[in-house]
Parts: structure tokens; sequence; C-alpha cells
């Protein structure tokens, strides 16, 4: 196991939870805490995943017909972004014109 160093103000709060008697020693309340960040990470997944296939359900998806494509469709993007122009073949909305709708 690694030792880690806390800042004066993560040593006191870690040390606070061991005298309410809520964690018997820092190693409890350093997992306590990697355990609350395992779930936060988990919950934007599942968002991020009930978002994608909210959009898929609604319709809002690309087709390509090869990598070569899609690679020119992100270029594109790219360079719209970097010179605030359209001219990856999107319209002024930014829909590609060389996809197509699954």
């Amino acid at each position: 196991m690694r030792n880690i160093q806390l800042s004066k103000q993560d040593a006191e709060f870690v040390e606070e939870q061991m005298n309410s008697g809520l964690y018997d020693s820092a190693d409890a309340v350093v997992t306590a805490g990697l355990a609350l960040l395992r779930e936060q990470e988990e919950a934007t997944l599942r968002e991020l995943i009930q978002e994608a296939m909210d959009d898929v359900d609604a319709g809002r998806v690309m087709s390509f017909d090869s990598a070569e494509e899609l690679t020119a469709y992100i270029m594109g993007m790219a360079e719209e972004r970097e010179d605030g122009t359209t001219s990856s073949g999107a319209d002024q909305k930014g829909t590609p014109r060389s996809s197509r709708a699954l």
C-alpha cells in the first residue's frame, strides 16, 4: 500500500471523522471517500449512457459508410471549430450532409 500525503485541512477532516466514531481509522475514512468517488463516476457514466440511449430512441444518430467518411466528418468539425466556418459538409445547423440517419 502507498503512503499518501494529506493537506493540513484534509488531515484534520480525517481526524474529525475518526473522533466522531464513524470510522475506526484513517484507512476507513479514505476507503469511504473512494467509495463515494466511484459511485459518483458510475452515476455520471449511467447518465451519459441514458443520454445516448435517448438520442438513439429519438433518431439523433448518424451512420457513416466507412471509417474514412467518419474521419473526414470529424476533421471537418475540428476545422469549423478553429475557424468558425461550416466547410465540412454540414449545413448551418451542423447537420452533416454526407451521413445518413439510421
